[in-house]
């Protein structure tokens, strides 16, 4: 049986290809304040200005391309079961090859109705007032906004709990609740921290070998190394 290799990814690995950071240390996000941006109650206020924030961002990732380090993750499939569960919306990932990607804050190039969250298309255009669902309802970007729940948080905190290897990857750890998974992975499983200005000390937590480089440095020596291990 395969060791199970989980990796959490933030938005480290998705600047290297030219994505902007969620946001900057003056609690912006492309000159927006994201409790306008990001939440149901901007939603509610302004629609427009919401719609076409994602809309922008959306045209973004359609011009930008995975990097070594969405590519390397793709390699592990070769020798673990590997899922990857990141915090990015954006879908690097699959576009490198991943088959199983968790996205803990929703997909951008999805859209859903405000009247049944169950209701979720694929979308790669713009978004706008009036488009609405088959059941008369506006869509509303895919997104985990301030102040909604993660429904996908227990399958990552289980995916978690049961994985051989952790590997974390361009997140800070102080995004809640993502942050939290790295505090249930089992004892003597092996924790990877790549980012390059990692906020943690080995001794936070048993096991962690930490990397201070970006993801397109680090992380295809550390795939070469696991996969190496593993024949």
């Amino acid at each position: 049986m395969k060791q199970r290799i989980v990796v959490l990814t933030g938005a480290g690995i998705s600047a290297e290809s030219g994505i902007n950071t969620f946001r900057d240390a003056d609690g912006l996000w492309e000159g927006h304040d994201v409790a306008k941006v990001a939440s149901p109650f901007g939603f509610a206020k302004n629609p427009a200005l919401v719609l076409d924030f994602y809309n922008q961002r959306r045209k973004q990732l359609l011009e930008v391309m995975p990097n070594k380090a969405h590519k390397a993750l793709a390699q592990l499939e070769e020798k673990f079961d590997v899922t990857i569960i990141t915090q990015n919306v954006d879908d690097l990932h699959e576009r490198a090859g991943s088959s199983l990607v968790l996205h803990l804050h929703g997909e951008l190039l999805k859209v859903r109705s405000t009247g049944d969250p169950n209701l979720i298309l694929d979308w790669k255009k713009d978004l706008n007032l009036g488009d609405n669902c088959k059941n008369g309802y506006q869509l509303r970007p895919h997104i985990v906004w301030f102040g909604e729940e993660v429904p996908l948080l227990e399958e990552a905190v289980y995916l978690t709990q049961n994985a051989d290897i952790l590997l974390i990857i361009g997140t800070s750890l102080r995004v809640y609740p993502a942050a939290g998974l790295v505090n249930y992975v089992k004892n003597g499983a092996p924790i990877y921290f790549i980012d390059p200005k990692p906020n943690v000390k080995e001794v936070d937590y048993k096991n962690l070998t930490i990397l201070p480089q970006t993801a397109t440095e680090a992380v295809p020596i550390v795939v070469s190394d696991l996969v190496g291990q593993a024949r």
